[in-house]
């Protein structure tokens, strides 16, 4: 058990904080950030599982990001289903459009993968903006009602009208992307998704099936996407065609690659990093995509393992120390 936690002690506390933020931000505006910065890191975790466990650059992220979100909108307000039948159906409809838009583009690799993905979400972006009657145009949706009450016996109606049960609901949801995705990628699929990264004609040669491997991710990458979409458009309240753009897409890659690809953590924390650091640099308006593009470019070169990947390798280091201490000893 003391060994157990020695080695997670990072994570449990981190758990405990963010058990403990709605108690410690009492600013609304700043509670609002970590809940977004929650359902972000949904989205970056599904882009992670694509992008760094599987090896294929998708650029259509921000479009089932808009999928998931615009499926809650219509399902909720204008036909009126209940949150908690909406939000699977909107992630499965992600997964849907996903499975068969990945049967053709997944034939192709590298960056004629990225080049088709990249047109099919300024596909979705348009038909978001043009679509009038179903998705209400440029003008985009509002009235999104927020999550319905849960009665749980014993403890009575829970409603989601509060910025802390709201942030608890997507926190919820995050440990339970978290749960699935460490599970995924500890069976035996995630290392096929791994060995499918690292070499795919080695891959192929040991008897992996590629395509279905390439399919299963893309699939299982585009639910979360999803469903990340469809909780930020309730939660929101009203969405505009602005999340299915390529700029969406553009801050999931960003969190992902700032944090630390092929890791559970390292999105997350990406997600909650970039956008408080956004807020804070706001003072300098126009400057401060320049300052934060010069930081990316930083990061990029010389942590190319982002901010976990630093993290790693400052641990390691300690603990190396630790060992030549004790054998000098």
């Amino acid at each position: 058990m003391m060994n157990w936690l020695k080695e997670n002690w990072f994570y449990l506390t981190v758990l405990v904080i963010a058990l403990a933020i709605p108690h410690m931000i009492t600013n609304l505006y700043y509670a609002q950030i970590i809940t977004m910065s929650c359902i972000f890191a949904i989205g970056a975790l599904s882009m992670n599982l694509i992008m760094g466990y599987t090896g294929q650059m998708s650029l259509a992220h921000g479009g089932f990001f808009a999928i998931g979100a615009y499926s809650m909108g219509i399902l909720t307000s204008t036909l009126g289903w209940n949150f908690w039948l909406a939000l699977p159906a909107s992630a499965l409809l992600a997964a849907f459009i996903g499975f068969w838009v990945g049967l053709p583009a997944l034939r192709t690799r590298g960056a004629y993968f990225a080049i088709t993905t990249l047109c099919l979400g300024e596909i979705i972006y348009l038909l978001a903006g043009n679509w009038m009657e179903l998705t209400g145009g440029h003008t985009g949706m509002v009235g999104i009602p927020l999550p319905s009450p849960v009665a749980i016996p014993g403890v009575g109606q829970i409603t989601f009208n509060s910025p802390a049960s709201q942030y608890y609901l997507v926190l919820s949801f995050l440990l339970l992307t978290l749960f699935v995705m460490y599970r995924l990628i500890n069976s035996m699929r995630g290392r096929t998704f791994l060995a499918t990264a690292i070499n795919e004609d080695l891959a192929e040669a040991v008897g992996i099936n590629i395509f279905r491997t390439k399919l299963l991710s893309f699939v299982v990458a585009n639910f979360f996407a999803g469903l990340a979409g469809g909780i930020y458009a309730s939660l929101m309240g009203s969405i505009s065609p602005s999340v299915a753009s390529v700029t969406m897409t553009f801050n999931f890659l960003m969190y992902v690659l700032l944090g630390g690809m092929t890791t559970l953590a390292g999105p997350v924390i990406g997600a909650f990093i970039i956008p408080i650091l956004l807020e804070y640099l706001q003072f300098l308006q126009d400057y401060q995509m320049i300052l934060f593009g010069f930081l990316l470019i930083v990061v990029i070169i010389y942590f190319p393992t982002g901010f976990m990947g630093l993290f790693n390798k400052l641990r390691d280091r300690v603990q190396n120390s630790k060992v030549g201490g004790r054998r000098a000893s």
